[in-house]
């Protein structure tokens, strides 16, 4: 059976990140495992809390959401922007999306499952993803976004931020990201990554609070 998660506590529970539930099976190990594989310790802690707020937002406004899928699609969401996965004419989210579509294929995941963990990859790109039309697409773009911009920061309480921070830290993730979306928009200039950039993302990247060592420190 696949796990869900719902978030039917009151919003003061998601401020402990022992609270949030990470999902335990074969693909959300194998995910984990292909992930620190080959990401930079940047990246991999970046995949990890874009998982932990998206669960820390769906637990505090009562969003139903499929644990599993949306951890894999985490683990996997920017596995395009490393080398063994860049993809010369894909944007990254597609590029990864691909890969994470064929690691669930070879978990014996149904062809609807698969095209689903596709779905939510492509559209953590998107400027917005509607609730009712994907739930884990919903989250892991507003998640992604608090990560890599501060938008939304403030849904989070400071305490979940530093536990989080204190355990997946920053380790120079907007100077990594903004290399990775430059080259990215230098190759593929009609790429979302392209029309990031161009909007202004590595200044909201620079100025970040969760970068901030009050942010960071622990309670």
């Amino acid at each position: 059976m696949t796990p869900r998660h719902t978030g039917s506590d009151t919003a003061s529970a998601a401020t402990e990140m022992a609270q949030l539930v990470i999902p335990e099976s074969a693909a959300t190990t194998r995910a984990y495992e292909i992930a620190a594989e080959y990401s930079s310790a940047a990246l991999l802690h970046h995949s990890v809390r874009a998982y932990l707020w998206a669960a820390a937002l769906a637990r505090q406004e009562m969003i139903e959401f499929d644990a599993e899928l949306l951890w894999v699609a985490a683990m996997f969401h920017d596995l395009g922007l490393v080398t063994a996965f860049d993809n010369h004419y894909l944007a990254f989210d597609e590029a990864g999306g691909h890969l994470a579509k064929v690691f669930a294929a070879g978990l014996g995941w149904s062809p609807q499952r698969r095209t689903r963990l596709l779905e939510i990859i492509v559209r953590h790109m998107w400027p917005s993803v509607e609730l009712a039309l994907d739930p884990e697409g919903h989250l892991l773009e507003r998640s992604t976004g608090i990560d890599i911009s501060g938008r939304e920061i403030d849904t989070l309480s400071p305490q979940l931020r530093r536990q989080v921070l204190t355990r997946w830290p920053r380790a120079g993730l907007a100077e990594e990201f903004t290399r990775c979306f430059t080259d990215q928009a230098a190759r593929k200039p009609h790429s979302p990554a392209a029309t990031a950039l161009a909007s202004g993302l590595a200044d909201r990247l620079a100025r970040n609070r969760l970068d901030l060592p009050s942010t960071r420190s622990t309670p």
